[in-house]
């Protein structure tokens, strides 16, 4: 098990490496950082000095290991643009990400995998075929049409929920909330399901599959020979072995839903990380850009770290092929 962590933490920080790596990059091939901060009227003089503050003359590797060493503290330097700390910028827009991000997946849960479960037992029945539809079209439209839609029809046609921004929130610490108002929870709704729809279809697409090919192995029938009921066979059998994959998946999808909530953000107007890095690509804010881009490499590296160590201890054939291993190596 400890052989294990550290592997996956080895192959962790080099991929965290390669990422700043690319984020480090946008700084050289990606606007002019001195002409950006020092506008349009300057001199020489002026030029010089904010190459020598910003480090600019430095060589290469040093620039790279002086960026590493900052990101490690969490200092991403000044945003070009609002001429603030990254860092302050990322932690004010970070609560609205995660908040929508962990409510979309929730929902993707607690709905994906009853509807998965259903349509692997009830193939056959009209229902399921409804719910194959639904996951049909999800999977199909693109996530803004999907916003859109939703506006369309909830907040000019019938005018129950609000189409953008956050509502009211609640600050708890440094964290703000919107889960503790009215208004906050109404703003959440339509985020979440626009989020979630793709990451529910997907789930109850893969409940449906893995459920389907269990049922159909020799350890279900002899389950079923030795008298146990349905009930006892479908949930105590079936759906615990059909959910060691999807907890690969699910991690894998929670970490999408963080990085790729730039779209529903900027249809929403919701004031996360996504929006920021949009607003930052538009003015060619590198600071930001390479901060949101580590930051979702984190999340990733984290999740998947996380979604390995579940794995390894849900499925016992991996601990039983590592001994067996161990055991020819010994």
């Amino acid at each position: 098990m400890i052989a294990f962590i550290i592997q996956r933490l080895l192959q962790s920080i080099l991929v965290m490496v390669a990422v700043a790596f690319v984020a480090f990059s946008l700084f050289a091939y990606v606007g002019d950082p001195v002409a950006i901060m020092l506008g349009v009227d300057f001199n020489e003089t002026d030029k010089a000095r904010m190459i020598a503050e910003l480090g600019l003359d430095r060589p290469f590797y040093v620039q790279f290991a002086n960026f590493v060493g900052n990101a490690i503290q969490g200092n991403f330097g000044l945003s070009y643009r609002l001429a603030r700390p990254v860092d302050q910028l990322i932690f004010e827009r970070l609560p609205a990400t995660l908040e929508l991000s962990f409510l979309a997946a929730i929902l993707a849960l607690i709905v994906g995998v009853p509807m998965g479960v259903y349509t692997g037992l009830k193939r056959d029945s009209w229902l399921s075929r409804i719910f194959l539809t639904v996951s049909l079209i999800g999977v199909s439209l693109p996530t803004f049409l999907i916003g859109i839609l939703l506006i369309l029809v909830f907040s000019v046609m019938l005018n129950w929920l609000p189409s953008f921004g956050r509502g009211q929130v609640v600050p708890i610490g440094w964290w703000t909330t919107g889960l503790l108002t009215i208004s906050g929870l109404k703003a959440l709704i339509l985020p979440s399901i626009t989020l979630g729809l793709f990451q529910m279809t997907l789930i109850m697409r893969l409940v449906r599959s893995e459920m389907l090919e269990v049922l159909r192995t020799d350890y279900i029938k002899f389950a079923r020979a030795r008298g146990l009921t349905n009930r006892a066979v479908n949930f105590g059998h079936a759906l615990k072995n059909t959910l060691v994959p999807v907890i690969t998946i699910t991690g894998l999808q929670l970490g999408a839903i963080i990085a790729f909530a730039i779209s529903t953000e900027t249809v929403f107007q919701w004031p996360g990380m996504g929006q920021l890095f949009i607003q930052s690509v538009t003015f060619a804010d590198v600071p930001v850009m390479a901060a949101y881009l580590c930051l979702m490499a984190f999340f990733f590296v984290v999740i998947n770290l996380i979604v390995d160590l579940l794995y390894y201890a849900v499925d016992p054939r991996l601990r039983v092929d590592r001994g067996v291993a161990g055991g020819h190596a010994g």
